[in-house]
Formats: structure tokens, C-alpha cells, sequence
């Protein structure tokens, strides 16, 4: 294997999530009656909340799916009591003082104790503002584009699925993509920011006076831009799209653990299939290879939301039968709010744990996978985490946490719509999931490196070098000139130490 696969660096939006869809459950013996749960939905994700509203049923507690007046707790996850009491608002809900807002910490001790338990200072969350008596607020008002200023950073920029440019930005991505496989960074780099650019704009370009004012578009940018206006398509992405060695690249690529050295090599012996390689005798594969080749109709489909969701399942059970209070997050695009992906990625760790727990719980982990034949592939890479070592300053380096690239099989019954994407016969398909392992206090810095988007994080790190005198990475924030590392509970943390406005993930599609 010549490459690992980079970390894919995935909803609030104002669009309230309808609260509490509806879930088909085995019904339970509800033993405790003065309590009425409800488990919020926002930074949690789907999967996450069913799993503990599950288990919390089978323990006895009466757990509503949607809220009402009859809930006396509500109970959330990485939110402060007055995200709670916002997302209440923007529900046009008026908070009682009667109810409970408990940290998910809460009611993990009480899953854990088979009862409810003492509500003390660590589990109540503390709000800083009371919203409760408040009218909806006031839509934030846009000033027109003519005075609207661009960032050139992805980080300073909201952009969601919502692309109204693809017609330049698929074209960009191509160039982009070209001068990758040529090893050529500073022209990818021009075009990826540009992509980036004009996915973030609320209006679609179609004149070259809209690209006034506009960063990180240069002159041959521009050319492209005016020519796609003019002509409907660019000659040059016609004629990278037509380039046998780019078409070469692009199909040895999809092969999982198939890196630019090898598609190099194999383009320079005169292979264009993939075939003709994996019948050639005198090539060796690595076993990353090898497990890619043999499940590539698999693996080189996209992976369904739903594909997705069920493969959280199956993480969930797993780990949660090793370390019942981990936090399990699933991060990359999905977290991003994309219904497709290529893998499956996941953030594990844990308040309680040792350092032991967290060095075994992955290896526990595969071995329980292989015992019921649920493991495909599997690349463990331990930790090489040191505390105290100062970020790295490379903008796309790997970090150290403890991590399992995989290849799992998902069983099409475990899929909520049934299908999976498979072929006729099947009844189940690969699935591409990586799972990092990372210590309780780097966490913030982790979900925000593994959720993405990979120019997001570029230029997030650019700008915490440039504009702030700081070194970012998924471990820490060092401030170089107080010379201290910072801290940080919450993403929301770190951008407030960056001085930068916060952004939630389905605005990070850069």
C-alpha cells in the first residue's frame, strides 16, 4: 500500500428536525412512571439517540419519541442548557421550570444502576440566558452581495449541499483532480479553491460581472469560468476527460489501498484495466489491495445514508459491549448531512476509561466481529499519541489516535429500506468503516478534524497559522505565542479560541 486513505474531513440548520420520529419498539415494563424522558435528537444523531432510547425502555424508564407536555426531563448530549432551551424556542416550545435539562452523562449512570440516579451539579446543564420567555428571534438579515465581503478561507464561509455553481465546480474538481494524479499541488490546490469558492455563493454565476470581488480565482480559473459561460463546457476538462492517463489513474485509484505510485507503475507498464491486472501473475498486491480488488463491484458503489445508519448500529453494539459510557460519533460526510459517501467513518471515546480500556477496545472489537463473520478486512494502525507534543504544522498530516481501517459486511436485512445498493442474489454488501480511538480530552479537536470537509480543514489550519500565530491539528491548539496548548470542551470552543464565528458541520461542505 502506497497511500492510507485521507480522513474524510457530517444537521441544525434552522430547519428544526421534526422531534421524535416515529419508532417501531418492542414495548417494556415501564417500572419508573414519575419520570418522562426525552432524548434530543440535535448533536447526537439518529442512530446514537435510538440506541439509548432502547436500552433506557428496557431498564423501565418511560422515554417519549416526541415531546409534549408530559415530559419532565429532557436529556441531551454536547449541548449547554441554553442550546436546549433555544432549540426549545425555535420549536415555539416554552420551557417549564419544572423540567429537567440533564446531560446524557445522567442518564448513562442511570442505564448503568438499572434505576434512576441522584441528579447532582455534573449532570443539570446550566443555561446563560433565559429564552423561555422570548418571542422566536428575528431572522438574521443579509446585506446585499454588492457589500457582502468573501473570505478567502473555507472556514469563514457557510457552505452547505446547496451547490447552485456545479457546472463550474464539477469542472474544477476534474482539473483539480488531473493535477493531483500528476503530482502537480499548486495547480490542484488553485483549482480546489476555487471549487470551494463557489460552492459557498447563494446564487448561481452567469456572467463574468459575478465574479467581481470573488477570492481564489485566478486568470486561468477565470478563462475556464468565461469559456463554460460562453460555450456551455471548458475544452480543457474535455480534454482531460478524454486523456488516457488521467481515465488510467481515475479507475486504478478506485481501488481500495491503490495509491499514485502504484497507478503510476502499472500505467507505465502499459496496463488501462483492471482486468488485465489482477490476471497478470508477476504482480504483487498487499493485502489492502488484495481485499480491494476482490470486493471493488462492492466498495467502488456509494453507501446509503441508510447503509450508513445501520453500520453505526452495528459500531454502537459493538463497542458499547466493551465500554457502555463511550461516545460513538459518526463523522466524515454523513456527519455533514450527505446521503451518500464511500465509507463509514466513526470517533470513539470515553469519559471513564484508562488508558488500557481505550488501547483494547478496538482489538476487542475486530475479534468480536470475526467471530460472527462480520469482518471483511481489517488494518489496525496503534497509537503513536504523545501528550504535550506540539500539533503538527502539516496541513493534511494523519494524526496519531489509534485507528482500524475495515471492510465489513452488512447484512441487507439490517438496512431499514431493504435495499442496499446490491446486486441480484446478494444478501449482503462491503462496506468500507474506519474507526479512530482518541483520548476524552482531545476530543473536540478530533471530531473536528474527522469531520471535514478536507478544504474545510485546510484552510481552518491555514488560518490558525496566518491570521491567528497558532498550530491546529486533530490533537490540540497550540498558541505559539503565549505558548500554551488551549483547551477545549466543544468545537464551538475552538473556534471561539480562533476568534472565528461558529460553523456547524452541514456548512462545512467546502
Amino acid at each position: 500500500m502506497d497511500t492510507m486513505p485521507m480522513a474524510r474531513m457530517g444537521p441544525r440548520k434552522k430547519k428544526p428536525r421534526q422531534m421524535g420520529a416515529s419508532m417501531a419498539s418492542p414495548a417494556h415494563d415501564i417500572k419508573f412512571r414519575d419520570l418522562v424522558l426525552y432524548i434530543l435528537e440535535r448533536k447526537m444523531g439518529t442512530t446514537r439517540r435510538a440506541f439509548l432510547m432502547e436500552l433506557a425502555r428496557r431498564k423501565g424508564f418511560r422515554v417519549e419519541n416526541e415531546l409534549s407536555d408530559s415530559v419532565t426531563h429532557i436529556v441531551a448530549e454536547n449541548n449547554s442548557g441554553s442550546d436546549v432551551l433555544e432549540w426549545l424556542q425555535v420549536q415555539n416550545i416554552k420551557a417549564s421550570s419544572q423540567l429537567e435539562l440533564l446531560d446524557v452523562s445522567w442518564l448513562i449512570e442511570c442505564i448503568g444502576a438499572g434505576k434512576p440516579v441522584e441528579m447532582t451539579g455534573k449532570h443539570q446543564l446550566v443555561a446563560r440566558r433565559d429564552f423561555s420567555a422570548s418571542s422566536n428571534p428575528e431572522p438574521q438579515k443579509i446585506p446585499p452581495l454588492a457589500v457582502q465581503k468573501i473570505s478567502p478561507y473555507a472556514c469563514q464561509r457557510r457552505t452547505t449541499l446547496n451547490n447552485c455553481n456545479h457546472i463550474f465546480t464539477d469542472a474544477f474538481e476534474v482539473l483539480a483532480e488531473n493535477y493531483e494524479f500528476r503530482e502537480n499541488e499548486g495547480c490542484c490546490l488553485a483549482f480546489m479553491r476555487a471549487a470551494s469558492v463557489l460552492k459557498s455563493l447563494p446564487f448561481t454565476i452567469i456572467s463574468m460581472k459575478d465574479t467581481e470581488g470573488i477570492p481564489c480565482l485566478g486568470d486561468k480559473v477565470k478563462c475556464i469560468i468565461e469559456e463554460i459561460i460562453e460555450d456551455g463546457q471548458s475544452s480543457e476538462v474535455k480534454a482531460v476527460l478524454n486523456d488516457e492517463r488521467y481515465q488510467s489513474f481515475k479507475l486504478f485509484t478506485s481501488v481500495f489501498g491503490v495509491g499514485l505510485k502504484t497507478s503510476e507503475k502499472w500505467f507505465r507498464m502499459g496496463f488501462r484495466n483492471l482486468s488485465n491486472i489482477r490476471s497478470d501473475k508477476t504482480l504483487k498486491f498487499t493485502r489492502m489491495q488484495k481485499a480491494g480488488f476482490l470486493y471493488y463491484e462492492d466498495l467502488v458503489s456509494c453507501v446509503t445514508r441508510a447503509e450508513a445508519e445501520a453500520v453505526s448500529v452495528l459500531v454502537n453494539e459493538a463497542v458499547w459491549a466493551f465500554l457502555p459510557d463511550a461516545s460513538v460519533t459518526m463523522t466524515g460526510g454523513f456527519r455533514r448531512g450527505k446521503k451518500i459517501g464511500h465509507d463509514v467513518d466513526f470517533l470513539i471515546t470515553s469519559p471513564e476509561s484508562t488508558e488500557e480500556d481505550e488501547q483494547q477496545l478496538l482489538p476487542k472489537v475486530i475479534n468480536l466481529w470475526e467471530r460472527k463473520g462480520l469482518l471483511l478486512y481489517y488494518d489496525l494502525m496503534e497509537s503513536t499519541f504523545e501528550k504535550f507534543k506540539l500539533p503538527s504544522r502539516k496541513v493534511d498530516a494523519l494524526d496519531h489516535f489509534q485507528k482500524c481501517f475495515l471492510i465489513l459486511k452488512l447484512h441487507h436485512q439490517r438496512v431499514d429500506s431493504g435495499k442496499s445498493g446490491q446486486q441480484e442474489g446478494k444478501t449482503w454488501k462491503a462496506i468500507r468503516v474506519d474507526l479512530v480511538m482518541c483520548p476524552y480530552e482531545c476530543r473536540a479537536y478530533a471530531l473536528l478534524g474527522w469531520t471535514g470537509s478536507r478544504q474545510f480543514e485546510r484552510d481552518l489550519r491555514r488560518y490558525a497559522t496566518h491570521e491567528r500565530k497558532m498550530i491546529l491539528d486533530n490533537h490540540a491548539l497550540y498558541d505559539k505565542t503565549k505558548r500554551i496548548f488551549l483547551k477545549a470542551e466543544s468545537e464551538e470552543e475552538i473556534f471561539a479560541h480562533l476568534g472565528l464565528d461558529y460553523i456547524d458541520p452541514w456548512e462545512r461542505n467546502a
